[in-house]
């Protein structure tokens, strides 16, 4: 993990780069605003200590400039613990903030939340989702049942994620209504009916149950089960 130290007080910023070596990771130190923002956007850092009080640009405004090129997580120190202050770091972006004098395994700990943090995101992502026979691929948005390809509306290709992603579990009219359709003026439950309608029309090739793969809960909404009731 690369780690840039921003800190204008040498001693403090030798302190923590030595603490974050010692534990492993790649520390560099920076001293001066300017300098510390042209390192950040120059190179790839898993993380940045961004103190707020610093010569030639402030921690404040050196934020702001690398979140909007970047997502690199920024951790926030300063002596300064107004409440102000904190809203204002956390406002251009900061993703933690950390008041001086600090214990150096409290920062520790911090660091260890943001890498947890990273390694969820940077797991990879399914690229299909599969139940009985289908099989519906992130990426395309294209539904297989069996050896057919079957095409998918935008809508009907959210609906039938919600599904597949909530096996087993009961979906309320109201939760697809809200989760696809969001607060559109106008949208009436009722329309969540006629796109699971569309879907199982598509499922149902050739005329079976029509609740072979969605069933209906009466009252409340929809289901995909492995067994039925």
């Amino acid at each position: 993990m690369r780690i840039l130290v921003i800190e204008d007080e040498e001693a403090l910023s030798d302190f923590i780069v030595l603490e974050l070596r010692h534990e492993g990771y790649e520390a560099v130190p920076a001293y001066e605003g300017r300098e510390g923002l042209e390192q950040a956007l120059g190179e790839e850092w898993d993380l940045v200590l961004l103190d707020l009080m610093l010569p030639g640009l402030n921690g404040i405004e050196v934020c702001r400039r690398l979140k909007a090129a970047k997502d690199t997580p920024v951790i926030m120190i300063t002596a300064r613990d107004s409440v102000m202050d904190r809203v204002a770091g956390l406002d251009s972006g900061a993703d933690d903030y950390m008041p001086k004098p600090f214990a150096i395994e409290e920062l520790l700990a911090r660091i260890r939340v943001i890498r947890r943090r990273q390694e969820k995101s940077q797991s990879p992502a399914p690229m299909s989702l599969t139940f009985k026979d289908l099989e519906l691929n992130i990426e395309s948005r294209m539904l297989r049942k069996d050896d057919q390809w079957i095409e998918l509306t935008k809508k009907e290709y959210e609906l039938l994620f919600i599904f597949m992603k909530n096996i087993n579990r009961v979906l309320p009219r109201d939760l697809l209504l809200e989760r696809i359709w969001g607060h559109d003026v106008g949208i009436e439950t009722n329309v969540v009916d006629v796109y699971v309608r569309h879907v199982r029309n598509k499922l149902d090739t050739r005329g079976g149950d029509i609740e072979a793969y969605i069933q209906t809960v009466r009252g409340i909404g929809y289901v995909m089960r492995h067994e039925k009731d």
